[in-house]
């Protein structure tokens, strides 16, 4: 599969530039009315009344909803779905999420009322008439504060503790830290940071009193999910009941999977009303309603002996909950990177304790690496303090440590086992694009110019396409066109490209012939959605798989048909042909035949159809090398990113136009959180103080230097086409990247509490202490 299509353009851009695009707020069904939702202007509160009968009245306003109404319905709670149970975490405390408030608010932005009106803006007036009446409670907002002493923001949990969550041998790694020469420890912030799609969340409930269906179009990562959460757990409904449709999707990065109350408001309401029901986000409302992601505090610890060999990692982690357990927001902070902490390090034990913590704040959950970026900072930090503790060259203290390809396949102290990779042979490649040997060079230039100039290297590695399986069903019709229907969903990454591809690729046939289905629930039978990079490392090679299922039974016609045994024949540029003969049959024929059934074998049944199910036998690996080189201005403390280069592994490279673009939105989120963005709260009341984007820095173009990337391509072992993933490696190598060039620019300055976001206030104090 080496090449498929390398530089092909996007499917999908055509539509798109040409403003063709359909998007949710697109969807405009017959006589549908509008939902706005009334949010909790409390982090903490109890509620004592909710009165609606002054709405109620108003002109436009259909219905209204509130916690008990629901309650009346039979609409049950949301639940949290983390397995942390299941992997040893005793008695975690994991309770529903109500989808409408009844007693307590426990973050500011929770849903209490919805009101339903002919349009939105009646809706919104109609909202401003609701009287809630609260009883305001001391809040909490930072995890450290929520488990020293503050008020219990769930009776179950007076420590506000989720869950405790443990991984490794603690004795084996504690011995060899009481062996160790040196110790090395860092307090580290992974800083909370919002999603922000360029198209916000949304939702049109639909339901048909003929046969008491329900539709949900929604902009979101996948509708399987969704439908299973929402039928099986809060309507309680049969799946087949319900219809998930989601169109085009502007951006998801994680928030965009789960089922949230807004979904489920939107069909109860089209039900109450008997017409279709529209909600979609308005940005502030997106900042305090959408899932958020990282706020993880870490202490980590690496001992090594004094020449710089690696012997334990310690990691003890506060996981930010927010006010409730998110659909699987325990799971990213603890099983979504386990395993990870050795990272790429041949390193004999590694212990990890991971605390759940309710804190007064949105809730947190999958975002773009889920999980992986956490760990890969800490250890990346960890080995950059060790190289300065001990005066070693940053890459040298990499190489001493790395694990080598001749040892691979490779088992790690947590039990990972990387089937390939060559570590020190993308170290090398990245230094040398950028001439990380010059580096004292060019900071003696920058300092003439009154700037600190600072290099800063990391070494990432993901784990991706790992867990359950995903679907691909081929159909053909007698004109030879295929029609390909897949569970994953398009965000923005190119699946309808790179599924057209491997379709067309391995039958030989136009790309313009292949369409992709995705999206529709009624349409596609089965499907797992986008997340963790498993677009291509399970939903390819489901298609791949697919193609060599019609692959077999269009053989078997194109042999009867020319007379030959299945073996005579060779298939290759779309072709069955027989071996030493001129005689050929093109695959547009045989599907053609498929549909004769007196051209078919004996007992052939007629089409070409097929269904392939791939469950990864392994996760892939993918990894790489990581140069950040940033100019700090010492008069005013505003920083430049000035260079970027990362040399990456993700296995064979299909599409490097797709590869690319994928590159570029994770490191452009990676780089936006080690530098920019950070959702913070008030202390005292809880409040969002960054509830707005005059307040939330997001990265914009003119914050990047162009990067420079490349590949090394070491197939993965473990699938058929060799792919490893790469939507998220950005995301994951930037933080640390950035983070230790940044330290490496301050290197003359006492900076041991810098944490993300590097901001301008935070640099100037550095600077003029």
């Amino acid at each position: 599969m080496q090449g498929v299509a390398q530089s092909a353009h996007r499917v999908e851009d055509r539509r798109f530039l040409s403003g063709f695009g359909r998007y949710l707020d697109d969807v405009q069904p017959r006589d549908c009315a509008a939902m706005v939702i009334l949010r909790s202007p409390h982090a903490h509160a109890v509620i004592l009344s909710v009165d609606v009968d002054v709405a109620e009245s108003m002109p436009g306003v259909l219905s209204v909803l509130t916690g008990a109404r629901l309650a009346k319905l039979g609409v049950a709670d949301m639940p949290c779905m983390a397995p942390v149970e299941a992997q040893g975490c005793k008695a975690p405390f994991l309770p529903p999420r109500p989808v409408l408030a009844r007693d307590k608010v426990r973050y500011a932005g929770e849903p209490v009322v919805a009101i339903i009106a002919e349009t939105a803006l009646a809706a919104r007036d109609a909202a401003e008439a609701v009287v809630v009446e609260y009883e305001a409670l001391d809040g909490v907002s930072d995890p450290h504060a929520a488990i020293a002493g503050a008020p219990a923001i769930w009776p179950d949990a007076p420590d506000n503790v989720s869950f405790t969550w443990s991984l490794g041998d603690a004795a084996a790694t504690e011995a060899l830290f009481s062996q160790a020469d040196e110790v090395v420890a860092l307090d580290l912030v992974n800083n909370r940071v919002a999603g922000l799609p360029l198209e916000t969340r949304g939702a049109i409930g639909e339901y048909d009193l003929r046969d008491g269906r329900y539709t949900l179009h929604v902009s979101s990562q996948g509708g399987h999910s969704i439908r299973r959460i929402i039928a099986q757990h809060v309507l309680r409904i049969p799946e087949t009941n319900l219809r998930v449709v989601t169109p085009d999707v502007g951006g998801g990065f994680g928030p965009k999977i789960f089922a949230y109350p807004e979904y489920v408001l939107s069909l109860v309401a089209a039900r109450q009303t008997g017409r279709p029901v529209k909600w979609i986000s308005e940005r502030m409302e997106a900042l305090q309603s959408d899932t958020q992601g990282r706020g993880q505090r870490c202490r980590a610890e690496l001992a090594l002996t004094r020449d710089g060999r690696f012997l334990a990692m310690r990691f003890d982690a506060l996981a930010d909950l927010g006010g409730y357990p998110s659909q699987h927001g325990p799971m990213i902070a603890t099983l979504a990177g386990a395993g990870l902490h050795p990272s790429v390090y041949d390193v004999q034990s590694v212990h990890l304790r991971v605390r759940g913590v309710f804190t007064n704040t949105v809730p947190t959950d999958s975002y773009r690496g889920a999980g992986r970026p956490e760990v890969i900072y800490a250890v990346e930090r960890l080995v950059e303090a060790a190289a300065l503790r001990l005066g070693i060259a940053s890459d040298e203290i990499r190489r001493r440590n790395f694990v080598p390809r001749a040892a691979m396949p490779y088992k790690t102290a947590t039990g990972q086992v990387y089937d390939d990779g060559d570590f020190a042979a993308l170290l090398d490649a990245g230094l040398k694009r950028a001439d990380y040997a010059g580096r004292e060079t060019r900071r003696a230039e920058a300092l003439r110019r009154g700037k600190l100039l600072g290099t800063g290297l990391a070494y990432f590695i993901d784990r991706c396409g790992r867990g359950l399986d995903e679907t691909a069903e081929l159909r053909f019709d007698p004109s030879g066109s295929a029609v390909l229907f897949v569970g994953s969903q398009n965000n923005g990454q190119g699946h309808e490209t790179a599924y057209a591809d491997i379709v067309a690729h391995e039958l030989g046939l136009p790309r313009n012939l292949v369409r992709v289905v995705q999206g529709d629930t009624d349409q596609v039978s089965f499907g797992r959605g986008t997340g963790g990079s498993r677009a291509l490392a399970v939903g390819g090679n489901a298609v791949y798989l697919g193609t060599r299922k019609v692959l077999a039974k269009a053989r078997r016609i194109a042999a009867h048909k020319l007379g030959c045994e299945d073996n005579a024949l060779v298939f290759e540029g779309g072709l069955f042909r027989v071996s030493d003969s001129n005689r050929s049959l093109a695959f547009t024929d045989v599907v053609k035949l498929a549909f004769l059934p007196a051209e078919l074998p004996k007992d052939m049944e007629p089409g070409l159809d097929e269904i392939a199910h791939y469950t990864p036998a392994a996760p892939t690996f993918p990894n790489g090398c990581h140069v950040a080189t940033v100019e700090i201005d010492i008069a005013t403390a505003r920083l430049e990113l000035v260079r970027y280069v990362a040399v990456n592994d993700i296995g064979t490279l299909l599409n490097r136009r797709l590869v690319d673009g994928q590159m570029h939105g994770g490191l452009a989120q990676g780089i936006g959180q080690a530098l920019l963005e950070h959702v913070v709260y008030d202390a005292d009341s809880g409040q969002m103080l960054t509830g707005s984007l005059n307040d939330y820095c997001y990265p914009k173009a003119d914050d990047f230097e162009l990067f420079e990337l490349d590949y090394v391509e070491i197939p993965c072992r473990s699938n058929p086409l060799g792919v490893k993933g790469c939507g998220e490696a950005g995301a994951i190598a930037a933080p640390p990247a950035v983070m230790n060039a940044v330290l490496d620019a301050l290197r003359d300055y006492d900076c041991a509490d810098l944490q993300m976001p590097v901001t301008a206030d935070r640099l100037f104090a550095i600077l003029h202490r």
